[in-house]
């Protein structure tokens, strides 16, 4: 029977007795530039499959796309170790199951080795060389809303939008996963992305005036002065030149009586045409002041005398045949009276 511990004590014989000092010199050398470039081999293994994006292609065929979606995003000068983290019990299991059970397919989110945000924040937050502008998200309202009031994860938003994974920007509607019923509703805006209009100008992510004149204003002065802000809403959901063309222009003039938001008359989730009956939810006492009852008796709308988004009754309005179409010319100031 094979005895290792004679053996081993024989080749210590062998090695102290039987060969020569030169011999044992070489034979010294030679084990330990092995020992060495065995460990150097070694190590530049562990790395390469720790840390090249390559490797894990290479033990993972399922993860091909992943690959390539990686490639093409801004991530691609992140290794997936940085974000993605596993144990080496871990890293062992799945080489098993891969290996000897034939796993061809991944958990949800890659289970337990989804990105935390708290990896996340160690660029996005603290900021990190690769990505100058990382740091826009410490200024952001969207974030601050998501990420610190309701504490979501980064990845609930970002990293795997629809199926294609290391997809870091959400899609147009990915909102409605948690806003369902928010739906735009009004005409020429139903394929518009969320944040075509929700914009982390206002602290409550609500439109602003100007977010609404981006489209709607015939004056680029507007929407020059809103992309040079670089926010996150004009950086990556800038409504396309079709659409901005296409848009209905109004002249919301800085000097109209009212400067308050947009949505307060209208309401993209239901119907983005102000309902005029609505007015009298601030007007209440207009009916009964001069002519206004009178003219509702005949069934006008408020509209038909108050150009929206101007409001005031000019006097060479009302010379114009809006007027003129019911009665001889008659002073606005006079009317109610």
């Amino acid at each position: 029977m094979f005895n290792p511990f004679r053996w081993f004590d024989n080749l210590i014989k062998w090695f102290s007795e039987g060969i020569s000092r030169k011999a044992k010199i070489l034979i010294s050398l030679f084990l330990l530039f092995f020992i060495i470039g065995a460990g150097f081999v070694g190590y530049k293994i562990d790395t390469y499959f720790q840390e090249s994006p390559e490797a894990c292609k290479l033990c993972h065929p399922i993860m091909t796309e992943s690959y390539k979606s990686w490639a093409q995003s801004a991530h691609n000068v992140v290794a997936c170790k940085e974000c993605h983290h596993a144990t080496r019990k871990t890293q062992m299991e799945k080489l098993y199951r891969f290996v000897f059970l034939g796993q061809t397919t991944i958990e949800p989110r890659y289970g337990e080795i989804v990105a935390p945000s708290q990896l996340c924040m160690n660029c996005h937050w603290e900021g990190d060389k690769r990505y100058p502008d990382a740091t826009i998200i410490a200024n952001s309202p969207y974030h601050a809303r998501h990420v610190f009031m309701e504490k979501m994860e980064c990845s609930q938003c970002h990293g795997f939008v629809g199926d294609v994974p290391h997809n870091f920007l959400p899609d147009e509607k990915h909102c409605l996963k948690c806003h369902p019923g928010k739906e735009v509703h009004g005409t020429g805006m139903q394929k518009l992305a969320c944040i075509n209009c929700h914009t982390d100008r206002a602290i409550d992510l609500k439109p602003t005036r100007d977010k609404c004149l981006f489209c709607h204003s015939a004056d680029n002065a507007i929407r020059k002065r809103l992309i040079q802000d670089g926010t996150i809403d004009v950086k990556h959901f800038q409504p396309s030149p079709e659409i901005i063309k296409k848009a209905t222009k109004v002249d919301a003039s800085p000097n109209a009586p009212m400067q308050f938001y947009c949505y307060e008359c209208h309401k993209p989730h239901k119907e983005a045409r102000a309902d005029w009956k609505d007015c009298l939810r601030c007007h209440a006492g207009i009916p009964k002041t001069g002519n206004h009852a009178l003219h509702m008796q005949f069934g006008m709308q408020c509209k038909d005398c108050h150009k929206p988004h101007e409001w005031r009754v000019t006097e060479a309005r009302a010379r114009g045949k809006d007027c003129l179409k019911c009665h001889e010319y008659k002073n606005p100031a006079d009317f109610i009276r």
